[in-house]
C-alpha cells in the first residue's frame, strides 16, 4: 500500500475516497488522537481530504484543519501543536490525475516503516474503532500554519544584500517561498504563481527540461536565480544566473559543503554522485548513504553527527531546523549562500563532477534478475552493497543496479573519474545485467 514517500496514484483507480476513508479510520484507531491534515492544489484533494477527516472524526480524533498548504507547511504544523500526526492530501510531483497520502508523526518526521505497516494492516482487516453518535472527534481549522512557517523561514537564515529570485512556484502549494523571500528583503517574480491542480504552466515535477520558462526568465532579467518546485513544495530545484540548470548532485553538494564542518556527516542515498563525496571529504565531513527515498535519508537524519540530508530529486533537510523535506527552506538557504558567496553559477563551477552514465533495461523478472546480479557480482568484486540494489564500488568509480519500484525494468548508473572509464563500468554493468537476465530464462518453465 505503502510506497517509500506514501500512498500515490491515479484518482479513482488507485486512489479513492474509501481508501481516504479507511486511512484516516485507521489512523485514529491505531492511537492518534489529534490529527493535523492538509492538501496540495490538486483538484480531487478537496473530495480526499473530506474522506480523510470523515475517518478519523468516526473513529474519536480530533483534527486540526491547515487547507491548502505545502507538505512542509503540514508537517511543521504536527510538532508545533502537538498533534500526535499529520496527514497530507498530494501526489507530490506526479501529474494532475493522481493524488495520494503521505503520514507524519508527532516530530514532523515522516512515518517510519513500522507506522506504515500498522496502518496497512487496519486498512487490510478493515479493523477500525468506530464511535458511537456522541464520541466523534472534532475539527478546527489552524489558521496560522502558513503565517508560522514563513516566520521560521525568515528566521533560520541570515540575508545580508538580498538579491533578485525568479520562483516558479509550478501551480502547486509553494507560494510560500515567494513570501518568505520577499519578507528577507528579496526582489521576487513569481512563474506559475496561481495554485492550479491541472498543472498548466508546467508538468509538476521540476526537472532540466520542464524549467525552460524559468531559465528564459532568469536569462531576461536580472534575477540572480531562480528557484522552482513540485506540485506540494517538499522539493526545491534551480537555474543560475545566466538560466542555466543546477545539477542535482551539484546542488546536493553545495547544500552539504556549507552546512557540515570537520567531523560530520551527510545523508544521502545510494546512486549519489562522488562529488559530493568529494566536496565533504574538503571540509573534514563524510557520506552516509541510504537507500533511495526522502524517507529513508529523514530516518537517518536523525543519527548523532548528522548534520544535512538530502535526495538528489530535490528534497533537502536540515534536521536541525526541521526532520521533512523543506522545499521552501531549500530555497531561502539556497538565496542566503548566493547573497553570501556570489554567483550560483561560479558555486556551481566550484564543485568538480565526474562522467556519469545512467540507461534502464526492460526486465520483466525484476526480483529473480537482481537476485542473480547480486549473485555474481558478489563473485566478481570486492566491494559490493545490497543495501538497495546492487551497489559496486571499485574505487575510481562505482555502479549501481537497482530494481524499478514502478516499472518492469532495471536502473543502472556508472560513474568514474574519466569517460572511459565511465565506458567500461556501464559496459560491464550491462554485460552482468544481460547475463542474469539470460540465466533466469533459461531456468523459467
Amino acid at each position: 500500500m505503502f510506497g517509500t514517500s506514501g500512498i500515490r496514484g491515479t484518482v479513482g483507480e488507485d486512489v479513492t475516497a474509501a481508501l481516504a476513508l479507511s486511512i484516516g479510520r485507521a489512523v485514529a484507531s491505531d492511537g492518534y488522537d489529534r490529527v493535523v491534515v492538509g492538501r496540495d492544489a490538486r483538484e480531487s484533494g478537496a473530495m480526499l481530504i473530506d474522506a480523510v477527516t470523515a475517518g478519523l472524526r468516526e473513529c474519536g480524533a480530533d483534527v486540526l484543519e491547515v487547507g491548502v498548504a505545502s507538505t512542509p507547511t503540514v508537517a511543521r504544523t504536527v510538532s508545533r501543536t502537538d498533534a500526535g500526526a499529520g496527514i497530507v492530501v498530494t501526489a507530490s510531483h506526479n501529474p494532475a490525475p493522481d493524488n495520494g497520502i503521505k503520514l507524519w508523526s508527532s516530530s514532523g518526521k515522516a512515518f517510519g516503516p513500522d507506522q506504515r505497516d500498522a496502518i496497512a494492516a487496519r486498512v487490510d482487516r478493515d479493523e477500525y474503532d468506530l464511535r458511537p453518535w456522541n464520541g466523534g472527534g472534532s475539527i478546527e481549522p489552524v489558521a496560522d500554519a502558513i503565517d508560522r512557517h514563513a516566520t521560521q523561514l525568515v528566521e533560520a537564515v541570515s540575508v545580508a544584500d538580498p538579491p533578485s529570485v525568479a520562483v516558479d512556484v509550478g501551480n502547486g502549494s509553494g507560494g510560500i517561498t515567494a513570501r518568505a523571500l520577499s519578507d528577507l528583503g528579496c526582489d521576487v517574480v513569481t512563474l506559475n504563481g496561481q495554485r492550479d491542480g491541472r498543472f498548466p504552466g508546467r508538468p509538476s515535477e521540476p526537472t532540466r527540461e520542464t524549467l525552460g520558462d524559468l531559465a528564459a526568465l532568469v536569462e531576461a532579467t536580472d534575477a540572480r536565480l531562480g528557484i522552482a518546485h513540485d506540485g506540494d513544495a517538499d522539493r526545491m530545484l534551480a537555474v543560475d544566473e545566466t538560466g542555466t540548470f543546477v545539477p542535482k548532485d551539484v546542488l546536493l553538494a553545495l547544500f552539504a559543503r556549507e552546512t557540515a564542518t570537520d567531523g560530520d556527516s551527510v545523508v544521502a542515498p545510494v546512486g549519489t554522485s562522488m562529488a559530493v563525496d568529494d566536496a565533504l571529504a574538503a571540509v573534514g565531513a563524510t557520506v552516509s548513504r541510504t537507500r533511495v527515498g526522502d524517507t529513508f535519508v529523514a530516518d537517518r537524519t536523525t543519527r548523532p553527527g548528522v548534520i544535512f540530508g538530502g535526495e538528489p530529486s530535490g528534497a533537502w533537510i536540515w534536521p536541525d531546523e526541521a526532520p521533512c523535506p523543506d522545499g521552501p527552506l531549500a530555497a531561502c538557504k539556497l538565496v542566503e549562500l548566493v547573497a553570501d558567496r556570489g554567483p550560483l553559477s561560479s558555486l556551481v563551477e566550484d564543485v568538480e563532477t565526474y562522467p556519469i552514465r545512467r540507461t534502464s533495461v526492460a526486465v520483466e523478472e525484476k526480483t529473480a534478475v537482481m537476485n542473480r546480479v547480486r549473485e555474481c557480482a558478489t563473485e566478481r568484486y570486492d566491494d559490493v552493497d545490497t543495501l538497495d540494489g546492487v551497489y559496486v564500488d571499485v574505487g575510481d568509480g562505482w555502479v549501481l543496479l537497482r530494481a524499478s519500484g514502478t516499472e518492469p525494468v532495471v536502473r543502472l548508473t556508472a560513474e568514474a573519474r574519466d569517460e572511459s572509464r565511465a565506458e567500461r563500468l556501464e559496459a560491464d554493468a550491462i554485460g552482468l545485467l544481460e547475463n542474469a537476465i539470460e540465466t533466469v530464462s533459461g531456468i523459467r518453465p
